[in-house]
């Protein structure tokens, strides 16, 4: 059973490969987990001098034919528009590290669902 390949979009190209519908859909659970600890992040008070509490960050593996890793430290960002993610895609024979924007890497996965019924 072959699967539709996910692409991903970069700033500088995209990158496709073979993954599941649930494995999309579980990666788009842990993101949207993620965003209400950006969210909390974006809320702290600007004055005043009470200090945030950091929030843990975004850590998604996924191994099958490919080794996908998705990371991202939510006390960086000032806003979720603002987050950009680290993205490891590899196999036995390329590996690609790079970063991507947090609400395309949603953007793409809602697709990629869209597509997949």
């Amino acid at each position: 059973m072959s699967s539709l390949p996910l692409t991903l979009n970069l700033a500088d190209g995209s990158v496709s490969f073979s993954f599941s519908p649930q494995a999309a859909r579980e990666l788009k659970s842990a993101i949207e987990e993620f965003m209400v600890s950006l969210k909390a992040v974006a809320a702290k008070p600007t004055s005043g001098g009470s200090k945030v509490t950091p929030q843990p960050p975004l850590e998604y593996r996924f191994t099958g034919e490919i080794f996908l890793e998705v990371f991202c430290n939510p006390n960086i960002w000032p806003t979720p528009f603002a987050a950009k993610v680290l993205l490891t895609v590899r196999n036995v024979g390329i590996r690609l590290t790079t970063e991507a924007e947090l609400t395309r890497l949603i953007e793409d996965i809602n697709l990629y669902l869209e597509q997949a019924g």
